[in-house]
């Protein structure tokens, strides 16, 4: 009986021995997990950010030498409507695309892209207004 269990085990090692050295292959190249970008049908937004920062450019596209629409102040409270990640100058940036009240524009609301790094998310307004209130100045 010792014996049947330990063929039994003995086969069963060398058959999964040859799947353990292809999973493990250390040459590989890793190739990096970029998400798609938000499919504007499934939701009508993502969820809510506010400002962390000083101030930030509302810029017209997800890249740093766009034009700017307008900025934000910190606490500034924002509906994030798409997330996209870019590449670029190696490395990989995370964008959103959110809308805002805005005073100086003619509807009172702007549209447009900032750095994710600039925000902090949350899920619901109401945790996003409870942490812009919290925040200093």
């Amino acid at each position: 009986m010792r014996v049947g269990v330990l063929r039994y085990y003995g086969q069963a090692l060398i058959l999964l021995f040859p799947l353990f050295l292809f999973c493990c292959n250390r040459n590989s190249d890793e190739i990096p997990l970029v998400p798609p970008p938000t499919n504007p049908l499934e939701r009508e937004f993502i969820g809510y950010g506010v400002v962390d920062v000083s101030f930030v450019h509302i810029l017209s596209s997800p890249l740093q030498d766009n034009d700017s629409l307008g900025y934000l102040r910190k606490r500034s409270l924002v509906r994030i409507t798409e997330r996209r990640s870019v590449s670029g100058r190696g490395n990989a940036e995370s964008w959103v695309k959110v809308d805002a009240p805005y005073p100086a524009s003619s509807d009172g609301k702007i549209q447009g892209w900032l750095r994710e790094s600039s925000l902090n998310v949350y899920d619901n307004e109401v945790q996003a207004l409870t942490a812009a209130q919290a925040m200093t100045p």
